[in-house]
């Protein structure tokens, strides 16, 4: 089994890599392989509606100047996705955004390509807005027909210089049972 996280975050170290760190380490004590893309950083270009996946039905993106098309064959090759961002004005960062409008058309386009894979959203955040980025996320996995295994807190931790989740214990704690009932519930998936 793998999964595979896609972080939105220009950091490429930052709180919201540390916060994947620690949900990629209870998954790999249960055998369970990772992986971590970076986005942030990266010229992704958003969805044009030109619906070229609904035509061509090839599991693709029209579109092929950009990473989005290996970021669909990583997600459809996998049992679990984590999609990953820190908090921008309440929101996602414009990365993840562009790889759920087009992975999503193109997973509708090919028979719900995604369908009863495990989600999970992460979230980082210095002060507020979390939950609207958590919701965009969960969105996309829900209008794909995932499933979205639970903690015990909303996922997100909270920190605004580089490293300064690994204060937030709760957030930790948060990412650590993630971990746990994901690796669960793909083992559940996967039977």
């Amino acid at each position: 089994m793998k999964v595979v996280a896609f972080n939105g975050s220009p950091r490429k170290e930052g709180n919201t890599a540390k916060l994947i760190g620690h949900i990629f380490s209870e998954l790999e004590k249960e055998g369970i392989e990772t992986e971590m893309v970076q986005l942030g950083g990266k010229s992704i270009h958003g969805c044009i509606a030109c619906m070229k996946c609904f035509e061509n039905k090839d599991k693709k993106c029209v579109i092929d100047k950009d990473i989005v098309n290996d970021c669909i064959a990583k997600m459809a090759e996998a049992d679990g996705i984590i999609l990953a961002t820190p908090t921008y004005f309440a929101d996602l960062t414009p990365e993840i955004k562009a790889l759920i409008d087009r992975a999503g058309m193109v997973a509708i386009a090919n028979d719900n390509l995604f369908k009863r894979k495990g989600g999970a959203a992460v979230v980082a955040v210095r002060r507020a807005g979390s939950i609207h980025a958590f919701d965009s996320i969960n969105h996309f996995f829900t209008i794909s027909q995932m499933i979205i295994p639970g903690s015990s807190y909303w996922n997100m931790g909270i920190g605004f210089g580089e490293g300064d989740v690994e204060k937030d214990e709760e957030g930790i704690n948060t990412m650590e049972n993630l971990g746990q009932n994901m690796a669960w519930l793909l083992k559940k998936i996967n039977a």
